[in-house]
C-alpha cells in the first residue's frame, strides 16, 4: 500500500500526485481500476489513528454518515 499526501494542494489535483500514482498502478501491472466519483470518508486509519471499531474523534461529519449513500443514520 502506498499513500501520497500534500500539504500545499488537493491531492486529488495535483499533477505530481497524480504522475506518482500511474506509475505506481502501472508498475503493480494494473489491468482496471475503478474509483468513487466523491470523497467516501476521513483520511484517517481505523486502529491506526483511533482505536478500532470507535468513531474517529478528528472527523465528526462521518460519524454516523453512510459515505457510499451519504446518507445520514439515525
Amino acid at each position: 500500500m502506498e499513500r501520497w499526501y500534500s500539504d500545499d494542494t488537493d491531492g486529488r489535483t495535483d499533477p505530481s500526485i497524480g504522475q506518482e500514482i500511474f506509475t505506481f498502478i502501472e508498475a503493480q501491472g494494473v489491468k482496471s481500476v475503478a474509483m468513487a466519483d466523491r470523497i467516501v470518508g476521513c483520511p484517517h486509519e481505523e486502529d491506526a489513528d483511533y482505536p478500532d471499531g470507535q468513531v474517529c474523534p478528528h472527523c465528526p461529519f462521518w460519524a454516523r454518515r453512510d459515505r457510499f449513500s451519504d446518507d445520514e443514520s439515525h
